[in-house]
């Protein structure tokens, strides 16, 4: 995908974001008054949940806007991870809500009290729609994007709660069995704390350098060196994530014959970039058994500067004479 496309991507992504906020928020108010006359946990824990998808549906678009913003000289990999801190953040907002749920649900198993089902039935039902609505806009932005994903599973959760308490005030009006009310809301609870973890797990993952799940870095070795026949060793792999749409890769490569540095880094790359859509790699290509970056010993280095993919054919390499153990590195 190129930058273009992700630009693309990521404009969409935000316009549905901001139709998807305006949704929530209108209904959350309507929900919050409904659920307080009719006295019902069910709608009231939904209101409050529809205000934090509020809030984060809101930090979603302004993570959007600040991960389009250029890279500086302090921050060189730009604002990108701003998604991934919004949705940690979202994941955090969802645990705590979580818990209230969960205290207020006990409290009223404890001591029951009246609901008005009409009310309750009717709110519920255009909560169920308004939900329904905020996650087809969502469901048709990119779903790489870890922050949209945060968002979705808010609206995601609220569709749930919505559908609890249309159960809910469906059992109160032919049996007139209150408990349901919180029983649902915890069941509910429950849904979402699944989801929510898994939110918090992806995202502090990534918030840790931790490598894309989906890369296995022996068989990535391997495929460099059946990519490049010219490697006889491959080490210090290092693999993180800005976002989960971008991998980041290092590594160090030997060959023993210094001729085939040019050809085997662009061999590397294209590989990295086919396989396994790593587009922005740096390869240490070394001559030689010795690696520079754990020799006591200084060596001279080279460098071969590999051109984006579209110019691949086009390396410039430094007038700097070689010697055993140099260092051919190339950036993308």
């Amino acid at each position: 995908m190129t930058h273009c496309d992700q630009h693309h991507d990521q404009g969409r992504g935000t316009q549905r974001l901001l139709v998807a906020f305006a949704v929530i928020s209108v209904f959350m108010v309507v929900e919050a008054v409904g659920g307080i006359l009719a006295g019902s946990l069910a709608l009231v824990a939904d209101a409050v949940h529809m205000l934090t998808d509020a809030f984060a549906l809101g930090l979603a678009v302004s993570a959007q806007w600040w991960s389009r913003r250029p890279a500086d000289d302090r921050l060189h990999f730009g604002y990108r991870r701003t998604q991934v801190l919004a949705a940690f953040v979202n994941g955090l907002f969802l645990s705590a809500l979580l818990g209230w749920i969960v205290y207020e649900a006990v409290m009223r198993l404890l001591t029951p009290i009246e609901v008005e089902w009409q009310p309750m039935l009717i709110i519920a039902l255009i909560g169920l729609g308004a939900n329904a609505v905020a996650y087809l806009v969502l469901h048709g932005a990119p779903t790489r994007d870890i922050n949209i994903r945060g968002a979705m599973l808010h609206v995601m959760s609220d569709m749930l709660g919505s559908v609890a308490a249309v159960i809910a005030a469906l059992v109160i009006m032919t049996t007139g069995w209150t408990r349901i009310d919180p029983i649902l809301s915890l069941l509910v609870a429950a849904l979402i704390g699944r989801s929510a973890l898994r939110l918090l797990r992806e995202t502090s993952h990534i918030l840790l350098e931790g490598a894309p799940r989906d890369i296995d870095v022996a068989r990535l070795i391997e495929g460099v060196k059946q990519a490049a026949p010219n490697v006889v060793d491959v080490h210090d792999v290092y693999i993180w994530q800005l976002t989960p749409e971008h991998p980041r890769l290092t590594l160090h490569a030997c060959i023993a014959e210094e001729g085939v540095a040019a050809s085997t880094l662009d061999s590397i790359k294209t590989f990295l970039e086919e396989k396994y859509g790593i587009s922005e790699s740096t390869v240490q290509i070394e001559v030689g058994t010795e690696c520079p970056d754990e020799s006591s010993k200084v060596t001279p280095l080279r460098r071969v500067e590999s051109a984006p993919r579209r110019h691949a054919a086009h390396h410039h390499v430094a007038d700097v004479q070689p010697s055993a153990g140099a260092a051919f590195v190339g950036q993308k």
